[in-house]
């Protein structure tokens, strides 16, 4: 069984910073990915970064790219996951959650960013940004 854990949320004035953390313990074997996900109020869970534990390859979209970054921190025997958010706007206010997923076959940035790709979620972790 895999569980994952989020921390890290708050509130942050625009233009400010927050650091997120995921916790995923369980057998590796069960994933091969963790991910990012936020959803606002009336909007779909989208992914805003993922991260293949085996290689190191990261992925996210647009949207966050340059502001978001996610890292791998500790052994892939208690995998530890940061997602550090820069210049934060009031868009990004939201539910954060992390997630771990096992994704074979062909893996692109889409695939790697969908929920569908994710199995294990955590409960979320509250972001808001006011301006």
């Amino acid at each position: 069984q895999v569980q994952v854990v989020e921390s890290g949320g708050g509130s942050v004035q625009a233009g400010g910073s927050l650091t997120l953390s995921c916790a995923v313990s369980g057998h590796h074997i069960n994933y091969n990915f963790v991910g990012w996900f936020r959803q606002a109020p009336g909007k779909e869970r989208e992914g805003v970064a993922s991260i293949n534990t085996d290689t190191g390859t990261t992925y996210s979209p647009d949207s966050v790219k340059g502001r978001f970054t996610i890292s791998q921190v500790g052994p892939k025997t208690e995998v530890s996951l940061r997602l550090q958010m820069n210049r934060l706007i009031p868009e990004d206010t939201a539910m954060y959650y992390c997630a771990a997923g096992r994704i074979i076959g062909t893996i692109t940035s889409a695939v790697s960013l969908s929920r569908t790709s994710y199995y294990y979620w955590g409960q979320g972790t509250q972001v808001t940004v006011s301006s």
